[in-house]
């Protein structure tokens, strides 16, 4: 097995940070040639190279931009173990970076992650919202620990990425008051004719609901198409169009936007993923949220 040499990697942190091999020899209270000869050997070491030399300043190579993430949470957990060493009773607190797509509904990324919050030892949330591409590129660098997502990783992607299914829902319609009283009736075919505010094509809900228009021969006047829940869900409350929502969280969308039910379509199905690099879950505030999910949330 080959070891990775940390002396090499601190020196390697120390010139990355400070953009000269002179400060960080000076910093390090070492030589110039003695810093730069064990940068030479980290490169050899990783087959890599690490640094580029631009107008007399040394610049990160894609490479040593990876290297550097590892190595600032490397040595941060070199002086979390230190500070924990020295302070046993003191309750350390354990970051957790959550990647969310677009299309989950904040009300249930709400309910997966509050499990986490209340996690021992404490966890410290960093959120971050986009579409999953992009998402599991960070994840795949270990920006992120975890995505939360509607949509599984496919054998196309080129990130290795592991499913961890939470749970499914069936599907609820919404509307206004107003909206409501025209096209209860008759329901799912009073959807017929009536605004609709759907999410962004491409998206798997999108694929089911248009299927689910074609299976009833129902069509609806498309008013806005969103990548944001939480923004289609205002557009709804202020009676712009119907819209569909996890039925697990129907009473909160109804008491949070103030809206009435449509009806429901047990058969239509939201699924939500937690992907993660591992195939077995070790994160501990992780495992909070996939146990919570499955056994509260989507029992």
């Amino acid at each position: 097995m080959q070891w990775l040499n940390y002396h090499h990697l601190l020196y390697f942190w120390h010139v990355a940070r400070s953009g000269s091999v002179s400060t960080a020899a000076k910093n390090l209270r070492l030589s110039q040639p003695t810093v730069s000869a064990q940068l030479k050997l980290l490169e050899q070491q990783l087959g890599v190279e690490l640094f580029i030399r631009r107008h007399r300043r040394l610049e990160l190579t894609d490479a040593g931009r990876i290297a550097l993430r590892h190595a600032d949470e490397i040595f941060g957990l070199g002086r979390a173990l230190l500070t924990a060493l020295r302070e046993p009773a003191r309750d350390q607190t354990v970051d957790l970076r959550v990647g969310l797509t677009f299309v989950v509904p904040k009300l249930i990324a709400h309910r997966l992650l509050g499990p986490a919050v209340t996690h021992s030892p404490p966890v410290r949330l960093h959120l971050h919202e986009d579409r999953l591409p992009s998402l599991l590129a960070r994840l795949a660098t270990h920006e992120l620990d975890l995505v939360v997502s509607d949509a599984p990783v496919g054998v196309e992607t080129s990130v290795r990425a592991y499913n961890h299914p939470l749970g499914e829902s069936g599907v609820t319609w919404f509307a206004s008051e107003a909206l409501a009283r025209q096209h209860r009736a008759d329901f799912p075919h009073g959807l017929d004719g009536a605004p609709m505010l759907l999410p962004m094509a491409g998206s798997l809900l999108r694929r089911d609901l248009e299927l689910w228009f074609e299976r009833r021969a129902v069509r609806p006047r498309v008013v806005a198409e969103f990548d944001d829940s939480a923004l289609l869900k205002v557009f709804g409350q202020s009676g712009r169009g119907i819209f569909t929502g996890p039925t697990v969280i129907e009473r909160e969308i109804r008491r949070q936007y103030g809206v009435q039910i449509l009806g429901r379509t047990p058969e239509l199905r939201e699924r939500f993923y937690a992907i993660t690099l591992e195939r077995r879950v070790v994160h501990p505030a992780v495992q909070a949220v996939c146990s919570a999910a499955r056994e509260r949330l989507f029992e």
